[in-house]
């Protein structure tokens, strides 16, 4: 036995917060069941109409119902409660106390708000053959006051005029042997109790504004099964009334879990939308029907949250599998977007019976869009479906979850399409002219004859006050007789008389000139008609295809000019395409249609530039320039775009092209797979495919489109005035930073093709003793990720550095490897791999020893550790005098591996980190090879700064490794002496990119008497990133690292005996 529950609203309720409003939801309670509703946000007078039906298993149980006002960061506060005993329900007429307002009462006596308003309630008991859509209700009803008066905390009821008869009510009439059996009889009463058909649930109803609405919506809308008769047109109705509401103006895109059916279908979406989730369509129930599911409810549609959504609930039994017994499953289908051909519907399928089944639900997106046009001109539907599954609670069976929901899901979408497909013909796209082929087959190039052309070029004012001067110098030359020969004149030769003829001589020159200057230009123009217009791209992979409709406002490229002769460039992934020129235009109209060969990766950027043509010889000037990124621009934007240009002149006109853009791809998951291998055999390391969650959630992090993908991500320090941990990620065409510290979140991203240098840098004290990638950014370019840059040079470039890697080798190898294959020619990746050839093999080399060589080396470390003394294992960590800060040491624990008195003076000591001749000599003793370093570097007026590089050979036999150190130096303030702060780093060693050494010397004089300084040297070890036996590690490090310090300063102290 089940007691229903309806919620329909509260009225009168107490303000609870300072604002004046509640946020008030309510909590059922029966025995050991707790549901509750949604919150209502600051409202006093809150409409909820939702249902819960909760297991009866004792009469003598109350039912408690609370309204709460929910917070966010403490505890909810207690608005007001009432306690119904189930055995009035079970008592009253009917078994229901049908539908009343209750007086909600505080939880004692002595609380500070007494009213706490009403609040409107169905309650009624079900039966098993009882349908669970509407509770069973009488008329008026009204307790008896023997059981309003019985205790404190039972409610006070009363009933409003309105409400004098219920708006729920049965479908069907119960019949008359069931009526028998729920006689409150003894035999009955037992009957009810150990009555367990149904578990407890929730249902969430329909929202109303008041209790009218739900009348004249349930009146109409109640559930029902399947093959009862209803009505299309009011199908129809609903859909146009949606139409009309406002909505979102995008459509959501696909949801993570992937798609799972993408195709076209030969019929209108109205059409589509109604076949798919009209009541009176047979295709769900023959969807049904084929995998063998059972006792299929489906609900009318109804409006909820105040008309925004349409909403219906569909619950049908799935048939059993080998593994899984039968269950029950319920669809909640909400239309998210229903206008202009265009219907988007969510479905949350909840499988509660499943195992694990209360962790988790799936969600379904359904999305038909118009699709091309048909031959016929009959339209067309694209119908995709995703899906995703949401997690509520966190099980260890997430994966296999997630496994055979897949599975499941794609099994049951393929039954999905078959089906369909019988019903209504799929289309192909290659039976169909596309989009791109209907718009370019609209334009139509502007033809013009040679004379017509020449007739608008050569109509100006120079053109036209040449010819009539050389008229009137003719008719001139008719009119007058052949002058005398006189002065230094001959026969032939006829010079001017006077100042004027020579005036008049010299401008029929110039205008003779400017005149053969345009006809030059004009000839050389028509020659080099250099429009790619009609060239057909090659290749599969990606294909791009720019059709260039017309200019406006084009800008004269001088004052003296009123109009200019443009053409327009086009530059993608270092290839270009040429349009025509248009003589004397400013709103030149093309019509042509560009397209570039297919390229293997899909393309970042486009730049367009537009040009006057001034000559073949003479270097055009630029009108205007814009850059479209395929990476911030959705495509289907581009298929129609007005692009404003960029530049001094372009802006002051507003000048702006018409563009219509194509990307398409042949052959997609190919390229993406040649990619991926051409990237792994240049990092020489297998390349972890990313999965569609992962990359999904890549793409909306940095909002990127569908087709960009994540090759790797790595964990680093964004360099700037203060260090920044986050996360490096690579893709195919972006390299992109996120970091959120303290809730301050720091993304950027650019582009490859934008990077003009990637450099290694030797470690610094401010990179914490890591090396750096350094990556350069051609001038002007990545201005939005201007905010992560580290600096910005003279040339107006940005410089972005990373340091800190887990694995910096194979970091830096993937990096390199994506800029070359994105962004360099041929000839430049042929030059750096060249220069690098013999780094990469040593480093290859070095990665491929380390597996083999761990073990060897941790035996070694093992043994090593032996030879630590008991004495100095209890070491304890201490604190020395600072005056400059070292970033990178102060948070390492040191301990002090070293303490001796040297009769040695502090400044013969001091020698060993002077660059002295004495230091090469007593660290080429100690082991240490190729030993260099670089001059003192002052960083401020007490501290000193350098770097040094040498190579191992007695520290670790097995393995020559690189060192890598900086060294800072500064006085001590107290004593007489000095503090050189030194972080290392090694290379070459296994597990070398996982730690950092920090030491600390303190070298103090003891006394001006005597020659005798005394000599403390510290050590830290910084794990970079987690190892097993850390400790173990740490200990033999130390060791080692001990030896070798004792080994420098007794060479130290050789080297003084001898001098001495």
């Amino acid at each position: 036995m089940n007691l229903l529950v309806r919620v329909s609203e509260a009225k009168n309720l107490p303000a609870m917060e300072s604002n004046g409003f509640t946020n008030p939801y309510v909590k059922l309670e029966l025995g050991r069941q707790a549901f509750r509703s949604k919150a209502v946000k600051k409202c006093l007078n809150p409409s909820w109409s939702e249902e819960f039906i909760l297991k009866v298993d004792d009469l003598k149980r109350k039912l408690v119902v609370s309204v709460l006002d929910e917070e966010r960061c403490f505890n909810n506060d207690f608005v007001g409660q009432i306690k119904v005993p189930v055995a009035w329900v079970f008592e009253a007429k009917d078994q229901s106390l049908g539908t009343a307002w209750y007086t909600l009462h505080p939880k004692s006596r002595n609380a500070k708000n007494k009213e706490c308003g009403e609040i409107l309630l169905t309650i009624c008991l079900l039966q098993k053959n009882m349908p669970l859509d509407v509770p069973p209700t009488s008329d008026s009803v009204m307790l008896s006051r023997k059981y309003a008066d019985s205790q404190h905390d039972s409610p006070s009821i009363s009933m409003s005029s309105s409400m004098a008869s219920s708006p729920m009510r049965f479908e069907e009439e119960v019949p008359s042997k069931e009526e028998k059996v729920n006689a409150p009889t003894l035999a009955g009463r037992i009957a009810k109790i150990f009555n367990k058909n149904i578990e407890t649930t929730s249902i969430s109803s329909i929202e109303t504004s008041d209790v009218s609405e739900a009348e004249s919506i349930d009146s109409v809308s109640l559930e029902r099964k399947f093959g009862e008769p209803s009505s299309s047109v009011d199908f129809e109705e609903l859909m146009r009334s949606l139409e009309t509401r406002e909505q979102s103006g995008e459509v959501p895109s696909c949801l993570p879990g992937g798609v799972v059916l993408d195709r076209l279908y030969a019929i209108a979406p109205r059409e589509l939308n109604s076949l798919l989730f009209s009541p009176d369509s047979s295709f769900f129930k023959s969807l049904v029907d084929m995998q063998g599911s059972t006792d299929l409810q489906v609900r009318a549609w109804e409006f909820n949250n105040n008309g925004d959504s349409l909403k219906r609930t569909v619950s049908y039994i799935k048939p059993p599998t080998k593994l899984v017994k039968a269950l029950k499953a319920t669809e909640e289908q909400t239309y998210l977007k229903a206008k202009g051909g265009t219907y988007v519907v969510l479905v949350v399928v909840s499988t509660l019976d499943a195992p694990y089944g209360k962790t988790f639900k799936i969600e379904l997106l359904y999305c038909i869009t118009p699709g091309p046009e048909q031959p016929s001109g009959e339209q067309s539907s694209q119908l995709v479906v995703s899906w995703r599954i949401n997690f509520s609670q966190s099980t260890m069976m997430k994966g296999m979850i997630e496994n055979g929901a897949r599975q499941g899901i794609k099994e049951s979408f393929d039954q999905y399409d078959k089906i369909l497909s019988r019903t209504v013909k799929p289309l192909d796209l290659k039976d169909l002219g596309s989009e791109k082929d209907q718009l370019l087959a609209s334009l139509q190039v502007e033809h013009h004859s040679e004379w017509k052309l020449a007739v608008q070029y050569f109509a100006n004012f120079t053109v036209v006050t040449a010819i009539f001067t050389w008229l009137y110098l003719l008719t001139h030359l008719c009119m007058v007789m052949p002058s005398k020969v006189q002065g230094l004149e001959f026969v032939g030769l006829d010079l001017p008389d006077s100042v004027g003829e020579i005036i008049v001589s010299i401008l029929l020159v110039l205008q003779g000139k400017q005149v053969l200057k345009l006809v030059s230009r004009f000839m050389q123009a028509r020659a080099q008609k250099g429009s790619d217009h009609g060239i057909k791209g090659k290749g599969d992979g990606w294909l791009l295809t720019v059709a260039l409709i017309e200019g406006s406002n084009l800008a004269a490229p001088n004052s003296t000019a009123t109009s200019s002769d443009p053409y327009v460039v086009f530059t993608c992934n270092g290839k270009r395409r040429t349009s025509s020129i248009k003589f004397q235009k400013s709103e030149p109209l093309w019509n042509e249609i560009l397209e570039f060969d297919a390229m293997n990766e899909p393309p970042s950027r486009l730049d367009v530039e537009v040009f006057d043509f001034d000559g073949p010889f003479v270097e055009p000037s630029s009108l205007g320039h814009a850059e479209i990124n395929f990476l911030k621009s959705k495509i289907s934007d581009l298929s129609d775009v007005w692009i404003p240009l960029q530049g001094k002149l372009a802006q002051a006109c507003q000048s702006k092209i018409h563009l219509r853009i194509f990307l398409n791809s042949s052959k997609a998951s190919n390229i993406f797979q040649d990619y991926i291998a051409k990237v792994e055999k240049e990092v020489g390391k297998k390349i972890r495919l990313r999965s569609p969650q992962t990359n999904s959630a890549f793409q909306k992090l940095f909002g990127l489109p569908p087709e960009e993908f994540l090759i790797n991500d790595f964990t680093c320090y964004l360099r700037r005035k203060m260090p920044l941990q986050g996360r490096l990620f690579l893709s195919a065409r972006t390299v992109g930073f996120h970091a959120d510290l303290f809730g301050q979140k720091t993304k950027f991203f650019f582009l490859w093709e934008d990077v003009e240098d990637i450099q290694r840098i030797p470690p610094t004290l401010s990179s914490m003793g890591s090396p750096v990638i350094s990556v350069i950014l051609q001038p002007g370019r990545g201005t939005d990720a201007r905010h992560g840059a580290r600096s910005l040079d003279a040339k107006d470039r940005l410089g972005f550095h990373f340091h800190s890697f887990v694995s910096l080798n194979v970091a830096h190898r993937t990096i390199m490897a994506l800029w070359r294959a994105r962004a360099l020619p041929p000839k430049q990746k042929e030059l750096i791999s060249e220069k690098e050839s013999e780094a990469h093999d040593v480093r290859a080399s070095e990665d491929e020893s380390i597996p083999e060589a761990i073990q060897a080396a941790e035996e070694e470390l093992e043994v090593n550790g032996d030879l630590i003394d008991d004495d100095d294992s209890d070491a304890k960590s201490v604190q020395t005098e600072e005056n400059a800060s070292f970033q990178g040491v102060d948070d390492v624990n040191v301990s002090m591996v070293y303490s001796a008195i040297l009769p040695l003076p502090t400044s013969f000591c001091m020698e060993l980190f002077r660059g002295s001749e004495i230091e090469e000599r007593v660290m080429e003793r100690a082991g240490c090879l190729n030993y260099t370093h670089s001059p003192w570097e002052s960083e401020n007026p007490d501290v000193h700064q350098r770097q040094l590089y040498y190579k191992l050979e007695k520290c670790i036999p097995l393995y020559k490794g690189e060192v890598t150190s900086t060294q800072q130096k500064l006085r001590l303030s107290v004593k007489n002496g000095w503090v050189i702060n030194e972080v290392m780093s090694l290379q070459g060693v296994p597990l070398g990119d996982n730690f950092a050494l920090h030491l600390r010397y303190q070298i103090e004089d003891l006394s001006a008497t005597y020659a005798a300084c005394s000599v403390q040297v510290y050590l830290g070890v910084a794990w970079l990133k987690y190892t097993r036996n850390q400790k173990r590690f740490t200990k033999n490090i130390t060791s080692i690292l001990k030896k070798r310090v004792k080994l420098v300063f007794s060479v130290l102290e050789k080297e003084y005996i001898s001098k001495s």
